[in-house]
């Protein structure tokens, strides 16, 4: 593959007029634009001073429910576990081709936003395993365009229904390398626990990583995190299992969550917040005032928790909006975590690219030599201006090949029937 340039690019550090020299798929080096402008390539490109950033990644996401907005119907309560019942009242229905259709349709919205990894949970509930077969065909269709891990995911609980985990089992042969759970949704606390170690002693055995749903719920006693983690050390898996949501943390004694953080920390859990979904399905039983339902989001990344957000769900029984926009998730996650400073800001920007790349363990994601070249460029000459706008777009490479573009975002006004040109970004007269 030859060599491309792309120069005049703005980068999340701040720096400016800065180039990156893309060989071979790879990022193979980042400098001043004078120091690179007589590098011989085949072609080259004037990014005009917008911003160039990682490509984006969801750490969490459901692939084989997306896009099925009110099949068979829609969901009154609002609640997670009514959500769980349509779609128990919908996989009988579904096809593989339709699964494939839905599925590859949402890829195709993710490559739009710059969106090139996503850790999808797919259920192996139905005997079949007609959704595994399905996204496991999917993966390899769009491995060209994004990176696609599944997660093996007993969606009617381990225990809870009979022959769960020998379907686990089938879908991580068949290709599924990574294992899930849903303790809190277990018949009792000890079902839960005792799913946790099966599935921890499963993942040790077959040398994998972890990601489950965990405390998805606003009752402050649910606490299979401490369990997880204990597992997690128990299993030697430190740095290969992440719990995800992690709602009830929200509602927690202070003191026992501080000693619950403490140890997450020491046995390096990975963490994702999902805070459109958790936003929208806690707090449901509430009059006021209503919690929130994020996990604890700040004092996890103060104790050096890696901590990623997530998309989770886009049109389908449990949420009815979305649209594959890594940007929009940030934008919530920083209002409700009250993120506000200019440093956690940032961290709320790294939660969708760089930091979320790691929770779900892929190690060459960034602005970086050795990288790969997944970028983005978008129209903001900031990451404040990035989240605030849910900034175009413009540009999406995929190992240094264009593989999607969008025109600036920008309308001409009659102001005192005198054209004004407006591009929605702060610093006027730029772009």
């Amino acid at each position: 593959m030859s060599e491309t340039l792309l120069y005049n690019a703005r980068l999340p550090d701040g720096r400016q007029q800065m180039s990156i020299l893309i060989k071979d798929g790879r990022i193979k080096a980042i400098e001043p634009d004078a120091t690179l402008a007589d590098t011989i390539v085949a072609s080259r490109e004037d990014l005009r001073g917008y911003l160039v950033s990682p490509s984006f990644v969801d750490a969490h996401f459901h692939m084989d429910s997306t896009l099925r907005y009110g099949q068979p119907r829609v969901n009154q309560s609002g609640t997670l576990f009514e959500g769980i019942e349509i779609w128990r009242e919908l996989k009988p229905a579904l096809a593989r081709d339709q699964i494939i259709q839905t599925a590859t349709r949402y890829c195709q919205w993710a490559v739009a936003n710059g969106l090139l990894a996503i850790r999808s949970h797919v259920d192996i509930s139905d005997p079949k395993l007609l959704a595994v077969e399905a996204l496991l065909e999917v993966q390899q269709a769009v491995r060209p365009y994004l990176d696609l891990q599944l997660v093996a995911f007993p969606q009617d609980g381990l225990l809870r229904r009979p022959g769960s985990l020998e379907q686990l089992e089938r879908a991580l042969d068949l290709g599924v390398n990574v294992v899930g759970g849903i303790p809190h949704y277990e018949r009792t606390s000890q079902e839960g626990a005792r799913s946790i170690e099966i599935l921890c002693e499963l993942a040790a055995r077959r040398a994998l990583m972890i990601d489950m749903h965990c405390d998805e719920t606003d009752d402050p006693w649910s606490r299979h995190i401490e369990t997880l983690t204990f597992q997690t050390q128990r299993f030697g898996l430190q740095g290969r299992v992440t719990g995800s949501h992690l709602c009830s943390m929200h509602s927690m004694d202070n003191d026992y969550a501080h000693k619950l953080i403490s140890l997450m920390a020491e046995s390096r859990m990975r963490v994702v917040s999902n805070p459109l979904i958790n936003m929208t399905l806690q707090g449901r039983r509430d009059t006021y005032p209503k919690r929130r339902g994020l996990t604890r989001v700040p004092e996890l990344l103060g104790a050096g928790v890696e901590v990623a957000f997530g998309q989770d769900c886009v049109m389908d029984p449990w949420y009815g909006m979305g649209s594959a926009d890594m940007l929009e998730v940030a934008h919530m996650g920083l209002h409700a975590t009250q993120m506000t400073s200019r440093a956690a800001i940032e961290q709320c920007f790294a939660a969708v690219t760089t930091r979320a790349a790691t929770v779900i363990g892929i190690h060459d994601h960034g602005l970086e030599p050795g990288c790969r070249a997944n970028l983005v460029v978008l129209q903001a000459h900031d990451v404040v201006d990035a989240i605030r706008l849910r900034a175009t777009r413009l540009a999406v490479y995929r190992d240094g090949r264009c593989v999607s573009r969008t025109p600036a975002r920008q309308a001409t006004l009659e102001w005192d029937e005198k054209p004004v040109l407006i591009d929605w970004l702060r610093d006027a007269g730029e772009g």
